[in-house]
């Protein structure tokens, strides 16, 4: 077997641990901001939105990388895997830095083209977050990739731990400058940076570690292998687009909902806060899905990764039940935490319980399962298919339901319960067919003996 159970509760544990922790930090800036008022929440909300279109590049790069690596890893060729490592870093920090400086430069443009008249409070707090967090954006690439790294590898504990140092910092720094200096917005946006910038370092050591099987040292005179470079981008790019194609999908959802009032965004706000953590443990068996099926497809072990597949999803289903009849049960208490109005507090009661309700049925396959597939060598198909149910069914019927029947907020969640069940019968029946099964990786040996005859 390529994965005994001991060494597959030691991989997702610990990313389970680190998503919740992840999702703690976003919940707790969102309510010590909530203290500065709706507005802040409502700016803090937006850029996050739009952050997460950057995030999903970073980590689709992440994810191409990482999925090579395992693969190199699953044919035991370290050396391989760790000149993988090389190019997959440098790649997303320089993607991170062209992307901040056109974000620090065009943070007004941006900003009022993707939300257009929103409330003069509103724009101001987005504006000064964004302009804060736009310069941690090559750190959080970096991270990204080196994360990824060592969940290729197997080890998902360092990358917890590290998780825990960054997240106290960035904690510790919003009480102290929200609560006490009191910074406001910029009061957010100060230890976010720091704690991106603190993490990308600590990540950097940690993969310059020539003890561990991917390991990069790019003190050497650094050159670009664009052959390896299109092996991971063969996975990247179309994981890219999805996710890419995915938020821009959000963020027009969001600028249709920003078009509802303060009410409506402050409450969707909230609400993506809490329903992040519904699917928390799902998450993290997605991400270790694309460890155990990258090594196992590297290891010429096909049967295995159906196997693993299944059992894992099963696992999924089961948390997100748990976590989703917590969440509804506590969902009235929660809420109370947040500064909100009556209004507001009552939409986003609604919106979070039938979250809750109906995650469990459809999220697992919607967003779990891909990750197998893509790990399989079949991103292709998991990108197309995101982007029609993404188009059709996530934004058309949020601009039916909300302009046509005048559903309001409610109309953007019931959307996106439609979007998921096409995707569900998409990627299962994919599955089912074993066609998503694809060999992206050669052993070197057999690269030797191709181009030897070739010569």
């Amino acid at each position: 077997m390529v994965f005994t159970n001991k060494q597959l509760k030691k991989l997702i544990i610990p990313l389970i641990i680190e998503q919740f922790l992840a999702v703690l930090v976003g919940t707790m800036d969102v309510m010590m901001v909530s203290q500065v008022g709706e507005h802040a929440t409502s700016g803090v909300s937006l850029i996050d939105q739009m952050t997460f279109l950057f995030v999903q590049a970073f980590g689709a790069l992440s994810t191409g990388g990482s999925i090579i690596a395992s693969n190199y890893i699953g044919q035991k060729d370290e050396k391989m895997a760790s000149k993988s490592a090389d190019q997959l870093l440098v790649s997303t920090t320089l993607i991170g830095a062209i992307i901040m400086l056109f974000c620090f430069i065009g943070r007004e443009f941006l900003v009022d083209t993707i939300y257009g008249s929103i409330d003069t409070n509103v724009r101001d707090s987005a504006l000064i977050y964004f302009l804060i967090t736009c310069i941690s954006y090559p750190f959080l690439a970096a991270y990204s990739g080196a994360s990824a790294l060592c969940r290729a590898m197997g080890d998902s504990r360092i990358t917890m731990r590290v998780s825990i140092i960054v997240n106290l910092v960035n904690v510790s720094g919003n009480a102290l400058l929200i609560m006490v200096f009191k910074m406001g917005t910029a009061g957010v946006a100060i230890p976010t940076l720091v704690s991106r910038i603190l993490g990308a370092v600590l990540m950097y050591f940690v993969v310059r570690d020539k003890r561990r099987p991917i390991h990069t040292s790019l003190s050497r005179k650094f050159r670009f292998d664009f052959g390896m470079i299109r092996r991971i981008l063969k996975v990247g790019i179309p994981s890219g687009i999805d996710g890419s194609v995915f938020q821009i999908g959000k963020l027009l959802v969001a600028s249709l909902i920003s078009t509802l009032g303060t009410v409506s965004i402050a409450a969707n706000a909230v609400t993506n806060t809490l329903s992040s953590i519904v699917i928390i443990p799902g998450s993290a068996m997605g991400l270790a899905l694309i460890t155990v099926v990258g090594q196992c497809m590297g290891a010429g072990e096909a049967d295995q990764a159906v196997m693993y597949t299944k059992k894992i999803m099963k696992y999924v289903h089961l948390a997100v039940f748990a976590m989703g009849g917590l969440m509804a049960l506590g969902s009235p208490l929660i809420l109370r935490l947040y500064n909100l109005s009556d209004e507001t507090y009552e939409i986003a009661k609604f919106l979070i319980i039938s979250y809750s309700a109906i995650a469990f049925i459809d999220w697992p396959e919607s967003f779990a399962l891909p990750n197998a597939l893509r790990a399989g060598g079949d991103a292709t198909y998991v990108m197309t298919y995101s982007m029609i149910s993404m188009w059709v069914f996530r934004i058309g019927c949020s601009y039916l339901f909300v302009l046509g029947f005048k559903l309001g907020v409610y109309g953007v969640w019931a959307a996106m319960y439609v979007d998921w069940v096409f995707r569900a019968i998409m990627y299962v029946t994919r599955f089912r067919s074993r066609k998503w099964m694809k060999l992206l990786v050669k052993k070197e040996s057999q690269d030797r003996e191709v181009s030897q005859n070739n010569a």
